[in-house]
């Protein structure tokens, strides 16, 4: 059984906060505004992950009004669904992701990031495609106001 699943993150910028992508600190300064660390990378994953499962998503799993989860790491909230999901018996085919972001310059940082993200799947980093790209100063993204990721995952059982 082959299964699909989609997920879309946004975060606006906070300058008094880290920047965390794929589990890879990339600044000091100058990351996203949320509840966790606002990973937004591995929240389009773990809503991927849950919508392929039909697992709801990650607000209802980690809800932003439980304290508990203030400033959580979003590497270890990916490592629980993933194990929710493996226990069900499915595997990662492969994993297909796009930050839109005018800032920072990811490539520098994207090989780490996607060996971040397959180390908790314990797959290839091959497996896991992730690619950088603006939005030309069109939007919110373009406007540098925040930044937006997506994901595509592909589950076999």
């Amino acid at each position: 059984m082959l299964r699909i699943g989609q997920g879309v993150d946004v975060h606006p910028f906070a300058e008094e906060r880290p920047l965390i992508l794929g589990g890879v600190k990339i600044s000091e300064r100058n990351g996203l505004l949320g509840h966790s660390d606002a990973d937004v990378l591995l929240h389009a994953i773990m809503d991927a992950l849950l919508g392929a499962v039909g697992e709801g998503d990650i607000g209802e799993l980690f809800p932003d009004t439980d304290p508990q989860y203030l400033n959580a790491d979003s590497k270890k909230l990916l490592s629980k669904v993933w194990e929710k999901i493996s226990a069900d018996g499915w595997r990662i085919v492969n994993l297909d992701c796009t930050v839109l972001a005018e800032q920072p310059r990811l490539s520098p940082f994207k090989s780490r990031m996607q060996s971040s993200i397959a180390e908790v799947f314990g797959i290839e980093s091959k497996a896991c495609g992730l690619k950088a790209t603006t939005t030309e100063k069109l939007g919110f993204v373009g406007r540098k106001e925040g930044i937006m990721a997506m994901a595509v995952v592909l589950l076999e059982k």
